[in-house]
């Protein structure tokens, strides 16, 4: 065939990226639809690496484990596999939420693991001792405090991407973007609270 003009490449790329919106407007956004704009985490799957990688932080515990933002159910599923039960996902978009029970279905775990239509912000995560969290970096601040708040000093949260600015890892595993950060509630706690003692001197 003969090679674009001017116009054809102006038309392929109106066309592309209307593609793109329609995606984003038909499966991404109808999730986000009733969370405010500053508390909304794009869906980003994660890479094999980065589950095995947050799995790995969470080797040898028990107690309910939740995937808060749990996308397509990928990290739910293998947290299942290696032991962790309950294992849940909490996540609002409902097509995500169709291909996580999907893969949950294909790898016969539809009766085992669980994936909710909830807003991670208004669900209590007290009775939690495993959270993974793979969420953008402009949410982390608000969600630490939520943690702070709810979660039992024997809880460990798993950072996947980006750590917990104020929070200092107990133990950290892999380079770049398959980097994740565990962090133990207890510590955070006592970081917290000696920090709060120095400010008041």
């Amino acid at each position: 065939g003969g090679s674009l003009g001017g116009r054809g490449l102006l038309a392929l790329a109106v066309a592309s990226g209307a593609a793109a919106w329609a995606t984003w407007a038909v499966l991404l956004m109808p999730g986000f639809r009733r969370v405010p704009l500053r508390l909304q985490v794009p869906y980003q799957p994660s890479s094999p690496r980065q589950v095995a990688n947050a799995l790995a932080l969470l080797r040898g515990r028990a107690g309910k484990t939740v995937d808060l933002g749990s996308g397509d159910g990928r990290l739910v599923l293998e947290a299942h596999k290696q032991g962790l039960r309950p294992a849940l996902g909490y996540e609002l978009n409902p097509w995500l939420l169709g291909l996580a029970n999907y893969h949950a279905w294909k790898a016969g775990y539809h009766r085992e693991v669980s994936f909710l239509k909830k807003d991670l912000w208004k669900v209590n995560l007290s009775d939690c001792h495993n959270v993974i969290v793979f969420l953008a970096p402009s949410v982390k601040p608000l969600l630490a405090t939520k943690l702070l708040a709810e979660l039992p000093d024997d809880a460990r949260v798993v950072a996947g991407r980006f750590p917990f600015p104020s929070w200092t890892p107990s133990s950290t595993l892999g380079q770049g973007l398959e980097q994740v950060w565990a962090y133990d509630m207890k510590e955070v706690r006592r970081e917290a609270q000696d920090s709060a003692q120095e400010s008041q001197v």
